[in-house]
């Protein structure tokens, strides 16, 4: 079974929700100290539907960089998310077919449903 965990171990958002979440059996993937890969970016756009919708537009780096005054398409929010880790948002968890990005209360609410309830599908 595909279990797997992207975070910022700074981020004290990811670890407020990470702490509420049965996390048994997930590979753990800290991204500051281990980068991810573009198969892992790709399996991830294939279960979000886009690289847009990894795509963190609250990372510091998006305004200082510019980026808010430019038009992105999917290539360059893959480019950019495998260049600069700030850019995934996060928390990422992988469950099986599955996919919960970021932090909002809904995202947070199915992911907790399906790992703590052990619901896959």
């Amino acid at each position: 079974m595909t279990k797997k965990a992207f975070y910022l171990g700074t981020c004290s958002t990811c670890s407020r929700i990470m702490k509420d979440l049965n996390l048994d059996g997930f590979e753990m993937r800290e991204i500051k100290s281990q980068a991810i890969s573009e198969a892992e970016v790709e399996e991830m756009k294939a279960l979000a539907g886009s690289f847009e919708e990894l795509f963190s537009r609250r990372s510091m780096k998006y305004r200082a960089w510019g980026l808010h005054e430019k038009e992105l398409g999917e290539q360059d929010y893959k480019a950019l998310i495998m260049r600069e880790y700030t850019f995934l948002k996060r928390p990422v968890f992988i469950v099986e077919n599955q996919i919960f990005v970021g932090n909002t209360k809904k995202v947070v609410e199915e992911a907790t449903a399906v790992i703590n309830g052990g619901l896959t599908d």
